[in-house]
């Protein structure tokens, strides 16, 4: 399939996955057949690939991350263990980051106070 239909398939815009190609996540492949074009053709291992990108990237992995896990993940390379590992550690980092974001909002709610009572 062409990258318009893989945008459509996994609502990830071209422009996207062009950057996922260029970032090593992906990789398309030029039909040799076809001499008139250098368009990539994408298969279903790639739509799969986008959803796990996708889906990784709304749960807080970043690119690098990613990349690893498909890595990884494709190749066989990690054991369960290792999988749940890797994903525990996110959770971690991500009760670190909600720990953060309380503080956070509880000093920006302490300057609301002092400006209503003219503390500042």
């Amino acid at each position: 399939m062409l990258i318009s239909e893989l945008s459509k398939q996994t609502g990830i815009t071209a422009h996207t996955i062009r950057f996922y190609e260029k970032s090593g996540l992906i990789k398309g492949k030029r039909d040799e057949k076809v001499k008139t074009n250098n368009y990539f053709h994408y298969d279903e291992d790639t739509v799969e690939k986008l959803v796990l990108i996708r889906d990784a990237k709304s749960v807080g992995f970043t690119i690098n991350e990613i990349s690893q896990l498909i890595e990884a993940w494709y190749n066989n390379k990690m054991t369960v263990a290792e999988k749940l590992a890797v994903l525990n550690e996110k959770l971690l980092s991500i009760d670190e980051r909600i720990k953060q974001l309380k503080e956070m909002k509880k000093m920006i709610s302490q300057f609301k106070k002092d400006v209503i009572t003219d503390n500042c």
